[in-house]
């Protein structure tokens, strides 16, 4: 009975699916870093398209709600770590800069292991030179994104 116990709680722990993630880092570790404090989830909440990225595809769709983050479709647990900065999936995620009306995102991992721009309507125009400008200082390899 122990076993049979044993063998269904295993069976009932699916795996938490993981971020996408690029082959070498993508940022020098040497540049400064941060995430933007004022930055929530409800500010977050909703639909966006990845309009250039490296670990994730220009076109994925992200939506963020209280608790969860879906990558085309696929749910992942969102919880946050401190001002701006997240785990998806057990994975770090930062959002270094959010435009004051919530349209356009930069978004990346530190450790370098991804980073993107998103926007809610996969437009961003003027926003999203600020945007890059933003991943620049914080030392991310702007030449490997995709999208560009």
């Amino acid at each position: 009975m122990r076993r049979l116990a044993l063998a269904l709680l295993l069976c009932g722990c699916a795996a938490v699916p993981k971020l996408p993630q690029a082959p070498i880092p993508l940022r020098n570790p040497t540049a400064p870093v941060a995430s933007q404090a004022d930055v929530t989830q409800a500010r977050l909440g909703g639909d966006w398209v990845v309009v250039q990225g490296a670990g994730l595809a220009p076109g994925a769709r992200l939506r963020f709600s209280e608790g969860a983050m879906s990558l085309d479709g696929v749910n992942m647990p969102l919880a946050e770590t401190g001002a701006g900065r997240y785990a998806v999936g057990g994975q770090t995620l930062w959002i270094h800069w959010l435009d004051a009306d919530n349209r356009t995102a930069a978004v990346g991992d530190p450790g370098g292991a991804r980073v993107w721009i998103m926007d809610r309507t996969g437009r961003p125009g003027e926003r999203l030179t600020a945007a890059r400008e933003i991943l620049e200082w914080y030392g991310y390899d702007l030449r490997r994104l995709d999208g560009r």
